[in-house]
């Protein structure tokens, strides 16, 4: 089992549900990311998506495609990014799954960047534009390393190909709640909870679902349908606040964001 999989195994036994928050690596740098890190890991995050930044980045709206460009422009780079984590993970009780682009998995090397990113502390990686038709050789040795290689499955996604790609998913999949670019949304689809009820009859593993999910509310509407929630845009878009704030007011809203979250993922 890999570390995903002894979370979500761990929410299981007691009826819980995962909250899945992202950040982008490197924005504004590197050090406040370790610090976000920890604040996301006290705060009540299950597993935390660490966001590598590419220029060209799939399906991201305005808020994370800034802080992706912020980064490139201070040169960060993943091996940067690698070790950090390899630093600051020890500290940490939530896994890390890297959200990455596959031509940076493909440039490093599929083995070498498994291997490079299980030895800095991943537990797993989300590969949002690699397609299920073409993922079965990374997945062969996402498998022998248990190492997770998180699929994802959108609204239009028709059922049998749903399946299968919740056949190959490992650690949990992703569910994409909108057609579109993530970002923070005042309400959800009507149908969503239906449709991720649906989904999780089907699916092998567990079923988290994101974009678009911003609110308290938001999360307490999905939590009986879901095994987790994911929460990116409104996370990044506080930890920019940086720029104009002290380091330590900007760690304490998005601690504070973040455990209302985590609130009413258990109270619901």
């Amino acid at each position: 089992m890999s570390a995903v999989d002894e979370v979500f195994a761990a929410l299981k036994r007691r009826g819980g549900r995962a909250l899945v928050p992202f950040i982008t690596a490197g924005d504004p740098d590197l050090e406040f990311t370790a610090q976000v890190l920890q604040v996301l890991d006290r705060s009540g995050a299950s597993v935390i998506e660490l966001g590598v930044p590419y220029s060209d980045p799939i399906a991201d709206g305005p808020v994370i495609q800034s802080s992706y460009t912020r980064a490139l422009q201070r040169g960060v780079k993943l091996a940067q990014i690698l070790d950090l984590l390899r630093h600051i993970q020890p500290k940490l009780s939530a896994p890390v799954v890297l959200m990455v682009s596959y031509a940076i998995v493909y440039r490093r090397g599929l083995e070498e960047f498994v291997h490079q990113a299980q030895a800095a502390g991943a537990a797993g990686a989300i590969v949002p534009d690699l397609l299920i038709e073409e993922s079965e050789p990374l997945r062969r040795i996402c498998t022998q390393a248990d190492f997770s290689l998180v699929q994802l499955v959108t609204p239009t996604t028709a059922a049998d190909r749903a399946l299968r790609i919740a056949q190959a998913s490992m650690g949990f999949l992703y569910y994409v709640s909108v057609t579109g670019i993530t970002g923070e949304r005042d309400q959800l689809p009507q149908q969503l909870r239906e449709q991720l009820g649906r989904l999780r009859q089907l699916s092998p593993v567990p079923v988290c679902v994101g974009f678009g999910i911003s609110r308290p509310e938001q999360v307490r509407q999905l939590a009986p349908v879901a095994d987790g929630v994911i929460v990116g845009s409104a996370i990044v878009r506080r930890v920019a606040q940086v720029q104009q704030r002290p380091a330590e007011e900007v760690l304490q809203e998005v601690g504070g964001f973040v455990k209302s979250l985590a609130e009413a993922l258990q109270g619901s």
